[in-house]
């Protein structure tokens, strides 16, 4: 089967076997962003956007995202200049490994979609599906509000 949608912004055609998950798709075209870290829906570390919303990558099947525009972490930055949450986990040692950070931004960006004010609570709530072995999740979230308040800036 073909599968037409659009990754970061670019149309894509690529062909699917039945029942292959859109992480399994997404890392055959080079996404390497979207990690595999349970293949359960368990860690959040495939989490990608589908039309503007956060999915787990490995609990949906590719042939349902034909026709939608799906985010990777890859996408975030434009014009070689990082996406302020790329930044803000950068500059407050947010990132260790980095194995679930492609996937907590992606998180992050659906949140501020939806509550571009968030407080602390409201970002641990939204970060409850990733797992992470290294942060602690502290960094992470001040690095999220950070970014919060510099995209607020950037809107007025």
């Amino acid at each position: 089967m073909n599968l037409r949608f659009t990754v970061d912004g670019v149309p894509t055609t690529v062909v699917i076997a039945a029942g292959e998950s859109l992480m399994d798709v997404l890392r055959r075209i080079g996404k390497t962003s979207v990690k595999n870290g349970c293949d359960r829906g368990d860690c959040g570390s495939c989490a990608v956007l589908v039309d503007g919303r956060a999915v787990n990558a490995c609990l949906v099947f590719a042939g349902q995202v034909d026709g939608t525009a799906v985010g990777t972490a890859e996408g975030l930055a434009h014009d070689g200049e990082l996406h302020p949450l790329q930044s803000a986990a950068v500059e407050g040692g947010a990132v260790q490994c980095g194995f679930c950070t492609p996937g907590m931004l992606m998180l992050a960006v659906d949140l501020l979609s939806r509550n571009p004010e968030p407080d602390e609570a409201e970002v641990r709530s939204a970060l409850s599906g990733s797992f992470c072995r290294c942060t602690g999740y502290v960094k992470p979230i001040e690095a999220i509000l950070a970014a919060a308040g510099t995209l607020l800036e950037r809107r007025s």
